[in-house]
């Protein structure tokens, strides 16, 4: 059955290591994608989301800027980082692990979210939403991301680890009635 995002109850967000002693969080303002889910079958759920690198946001608009700029996410050149997934691994009544194809620039590499389902339920305009939780720990140098500078004491300004989570809410589209 197909689903389509609610954009406006789902978030993509993420957290790197600033000079080795906090985390500057942030995230990702625009996204699409679909979704298929069968309700008998979760592990056979189809996941495609599209995300538009200009639209990070670390409520700072220098590292904006910069994090735009070719020595990161180079938006003019790719526009869109990308998810596509290949399978799903079931490890609870409410756990699974969504792996898939996760590019960046022009590099892709597989990742591995751990899902969480929130639960389903008809929301008060009468569709039925479902929620998920998705986690995942990258390195941002496996995707080219590799600006840095090192630090006069050590360390470097940059973490390579990116903590992400995706707070996922979902729409189910209504079936067209077939008419003869």
């Amino acid at each position: 059955m197909a689903w389509q995002l609610d954009k406006a109850h789902t978030n993509i967000m993420f957290s790197v290591r600033h000079m080795m002693i906090t985390k500057v969080r942030g995230s990702f303002e625009k996204l699409d994608g679909t979704v298929e889910l069968d309700e008998q079958h979760p592990e056979n759920a189809r996941v495609e989301i599209q995300v538009e690198t200009a639209s990070i946001n670390t409520r700072d608009v220098q590292r904006d800027t910069h994090l735009r700029s070719g020595d990161f996410f180079n938006v003019e050149q790719y526009p869109l980082m990308t998810f596509k997934s290949k399978r799903v691994e079931r490890f609870g009544e409410d756990r699974a692990r969504l792996i898939g194809d996760l590019t960046i620039r022009d590099v892709t590499r597989e990742i591995t979210l751990d899902v969480e389902y929130n639960g389903m339920l008809k929301n008060p305009w009468g569709m039925t939403s479902a929620g998920f939780t998705a986690t995942s720990k990258l390195n941002r140098k496996d995707w080219g991301l590799t600006w840095n500078v090192a630090l006069e004491t050590g360390g470097v300004l940059v973490g390579e680890e990116v903590d992400m989570t995706i707070e996922l809410e979902l729409i189910q589209v209504p079936e067209t009635a077939n008419v003869a």
